[in-house]
């Protein structure tokens, strides 16, 4: 087996057709002395190149917080009330309500405590008072029916819930000691943070895996692994400053949040990595409503959005987003699998001062929320790759015997670095699935590497197999939203006696718009091979169902009555 491939900012390996001005900005930033140097070292008994600096534990990251004293760290708004808490307040009542868990529930270093509730300030005030006793803050899906929930509760067995009450309203009787945020844990007395010695491999979070197959499972996060992520964060922001200096006048840094806290994009990319950033972020409250939103950014100065993919695509298509001043982005961000290149020409052409610094990246809970990053010139020239590794990350690509294969080659994605998670919860059989030898992950996940550049085929679950060929759904279904009448699509494989599966699309028009299958079968056509043209259409008007990220839920598609038209 080769050794893993690394990004030429990683130490390996450069990467062909790196711009020159990118290269050496990685060369400074991580170089020996550098601020983003790398080392090696032993995780659980394998080496993985990590960042030297870095927090040595989450509770560490909160102490260094209160520097930033009075600044706002958390500004939620639904587009016209607005919340603000301050970096010393979030410290302060993290302290009192870390040492009320420990006083009145006996909180112990290791015992697991639930958090549920809508995006807040107590939700990330309860996570922080978690971790930093020592403890593992679990984040469940408050999306989740009451059966659902019941589940989780009882994997994880916590020791304590904390959750709002609209949550607890629809969870009824929980089984298990709980407050409800806001409420029981609003006007604690001040305190010190509890003196607690945590290990970097410490588990710190658990975070369910979106579940769209079968049950959820709980991803544990250690400190080690929250830390790295911060680092390689720290690295992208310092290299798009570089890249993309502010001009004198530009509004301070202020990202817009719209991803859940149940999410690693939500808390650990977002609520985490600000906390040790010191600057004011912008949270949206509430349903995404693409009007109020573009409404937010042009009032607050908004400087960056790590978008997904579907909140992106409802953004840039609203009526209105031409009459809002969007000059103030700087960075997006965003990914989970390639954004269609027309989305990509959209955003650039509304974000103008963003043109440098798109962002399309790869990576999933169970490597704690990124592995790889295209971006700006990379990404116009390569519009279809997710990007390169981030530092101390490394690649392979692998047969289903679990053997290198060669550049270029299709393969399963696998991953090795200091973000891999610990393991999932109580799931041995998985854990050895999953993660291999010398600590690689198995991310389930079809691509392959060119250039250093990772080429993202499909997720595992999607891939479509029709007559002896892989047929990948991202490719049709970007095809298919570059259509003027498609609002939006998803493609999925559904069973055919002859050739084992078909492809079949589900289309959502725009509104007004009335497209029949043979003129979107004739658009395909042109662009796709003759296999990857759908055979099977579904025309709905209902908005196709969705997780809480955005992704579309195909196995609820799959699962529903279907009125086919044969092509």
């Amino acid at each position: 087996m080769r050794p893993g491939r690394e990004g030429s900012g990683a130490g390996g390996s450069a990467a062909r057709g790196v711009p020159a001005r990118v290269a050496e900005i990685e060369a400074e930033l991580l170089a020996p002395g550098g601020p983003f140097e790398l080392e090696v070292a032993d995780v659980l008994g394998s080496p993985v190149r990590q960042l030297r600096r870095r927090a040595p534990s989450l509770g560490a990251l909160l102490d260094h917080s209160r520097g930033f004293g009075e600044t706002p760290y958390l500004c939620f708004t639904d587009g016209v009330d607005t919340s603000v808490l301050t970096y010393a307040e979030h410290a302060r009542r993290a302290a009192a309500l870390a040492a009320h868990l420990r006083d009145r529930f006996g909180l112990r270093p290791g015992d697991r405590v639930a958090i549920l509730g809508a995006n807040s300030p107590e939700w990330v005030i309860a996570c922080f008072a978690i971790v930093s006793a020592g403890a593992v803050a679990v984040g469940l899906n408050a999306w989740w029916t009451a059966a659902e929930l019941r589940f989780a509760l009882s994997d994880a067995e916590p020791r304590l819930l904390l959750c709002d009450r609209r949550r607890l309203e629809r969870l009824g009787e929980p089984g298990v000691p709980t407050l409800v945020l806001d409420e029981d844990t609003a006007a604690l007395p001040d305190a010190e943070l509890p003196g607690v010695d945590l290990a970097e491999d410490d588990p710190a979070l658990m975070l369910y895996t979106s579940g769209t197959t079968g049950r959820p499972k709980a991803a544990v996060h250690s400190h080690r692994n929250v830390s790295a992520l911060l680092g390689l964060q720290g690295f992208m922001a310092h290299r798009a400053a570089r890249l993309a200096p502010a001009a004198a006048g530009a509004p301070p840094p202020c990202p817009l949040v719209t991803s859940p806290l149940f999410h690693v994009s939500g808390l650990h990319t977002a609520a985490i990595a600000l906390l040790g950033a010191g600057v004011r972020s912008v949270w949206w409250r509430g349903r995404f409503d693409p009007g109020r939103v573009l409404a937010t950014i042009e009032r607050e100065r908004v400087t960056g959005w790590g978008y997904t993919q579907a909140l992106l695509h409802r953004l840039v298509h609203h009526p209105g987003v031409a009459g809002h001043d969007l000059s103030s982005v700087r960075t997006l961000g965003g990914g989970g699998s390639p954004i269609p290149p027309a989305l990509q020409a959209r955003a650039r052409e509304l974000f103008p001062n963003a043109r440098p610094t798109l962002a399309v990246g790869y990576g999933s809970t169970e490597c704690t929320a990124l592995a790889t990053l295209a971006f700006g010139e990379e990404l116009l020239a390569h519009p279809t790759s997710v990007g390169r590794p981030l530092p101390g990350i490394e690649l392979e690509i692998r047969d289903d015997d679990g053997h290198a294969v060669a550049e270029g080659a299709e393969g399963t994605v696998w991953v090795r670095g200091p973000t891999v998670m610990l393991g999932y919860f109580r799931r041995p059989r998985e854990n050895a699935e999953t993660i291999g030898p010398g600590r690689w992950l198995c991310t389930g996940d079809v691509g392959r590497l060119e250039a250093g550049r990772l080429f993202l085929h499909a997720r595992r679950r999607d891939l479509i197999l029709r007559g002896g060929e892989n047929v990948y759904p991202a490719e049709i279904e970007a095809r298919l939203e570059e259509h003027p009448d498609v609002a939006e699509a998803a493609v999925l494989g559904v069973s055919h006696p002859e050739l084992g599966q078909a492809v079949k699309a589900i289309v959502v028009p725009r509104s007004g718009a009335h497209p029949d299958p043979v003129t979107l079968s004739t658009f395909c056509a042109e662009a796709l091979a003759y296999f990857k043209v759908p055979a099977q259409w579904e025309i709905r008007t209902d908005a196709l169902p969705r997780n809480a990220m955005g992704k579309v839920l195909k196995e609820v598609l799959r699962g529903a009555d279907s009125a086919f038209v044969e092509d």
